[in-house]
């Protein structure tokens, strides 16, 4: 993309985020229709797709909620809930919390832990013990009541990002958020152009941001070879929430589908000369 469509995407997404009531947007689509999981699809970790063991993923009064009443231990029994369509350009949020007590036997990391993962491989294509979907995890953290302990950080089952300018392949890399303890809502925002950015964004500032997500490095197991094509650009993907061992719930799930204007700069401008709003390096 152009530098010019770039600039204006990420104004029109920046200033978006302080439009009142993001529902009452048009361009917002409510992934997550708080009555149930129609248009996502579980895939958990030594079971087929679409088989929601012991109903992990489920909705209970408007929110979408995962548990582990049926597991006697969780085995490394990794979840992901994927989405139905696959997204390029586009201005995502959820709003999550953590509850309750983790699984019998969930790793230690996995404490209050879960993730949104972007650019997913189909979820198809995903071995029956594949543990990650290839993709990008924005990942989600809770506080333990007194530690720092940052959340929308990064994480790369089977990938890589470029970092101010450098290949980065570490498997996670911390934000500069707060730490939000205890059982609080917490609204996590994903600006995502394609392969050319992405901003993971808490209260209206950006918290972490790179370009050029890939294909790369390790951290995900019994995935198919011919899926894992080392240094492809990851320009578009499926997206899905995770179960990690510790109850998270989600309250809304919802996108703002950028993909009109991505290759525009004209329309683009347009749509902000209407809303009156000022060019943001």
């Amino acid at each position: 993309m152009k530098i010019t469509g770039f600039v204006l995407a990420l104004t029109l997404c920046l200033q978006l985020h302080a439009q009142p009531g993001p529902g009452s947007h048009s361009g917002w689509i409510q992934l997550f229709n708080g009555k149930d999981l129609t248009g996502w699809t579980p895939k958990i970790t030594g079971y087929p797709l679409h088989e929601n063991f012991g109903n992990t993923f489920y909705v209970e009064n408007g929110i979408l909620k995962t548990k582990y009443d049926a597991y006697d231990s969780f085995n490394e029994r990794f979840g992901h809930l994927f989405y139905q369509n696959k997204y390029a350009y586009y201005l995502m949020a959820v709003e999550y919390r953590f509850t309750g007590e983790q699984a019998k036997n969930g790793p230690g990391w996995a404490w209050r832990n879960s993730g949104v993962m972007i650019h997913c491989q189909d979820p198809s294509t995903m071995g029956k013990d594949q543990d990650f979907p290839i993709s990008i995890e924005v990942q989600l953290l809770g506080g333990n009541g007194k530690d720092p302990r940052s959340t929308a950080n990064l994480c790369t089952p089977g990938t890589n990002v470029v970092m101010d300018g450098k290949l980065l392949t570490n498997h996670c890399v911390n934000s500069h958020s707060q730490t939000y303890h205890g059982d609080q809502w917490v609204r996590v925002e994903i600006l995502v152009l394609g392969d050319s950015l992405v901003q993971h964004i808490i209260d209206k500032q950006v918290v972490l941001q790179y370009n050029q997500p890939q294909i790369g490095n390790g951290n995900v197991i019994h995935y198919d070879p011919s899926v894992k094509v080392d240094g492809k650009l990851l320009k578009e993907g499926y997206i899905s929430l995770q179960s990690e061992s510790h109850p998270v719930e989600f309250r809304k799930v919802e996108l703002f589908d950028l993909s009109p204007y991505a290759k525009d700069p004209k329309k683009l401008s347009a749509v902000l000369q209407k809303l009156q709003l000022p060019v943001t390096q």
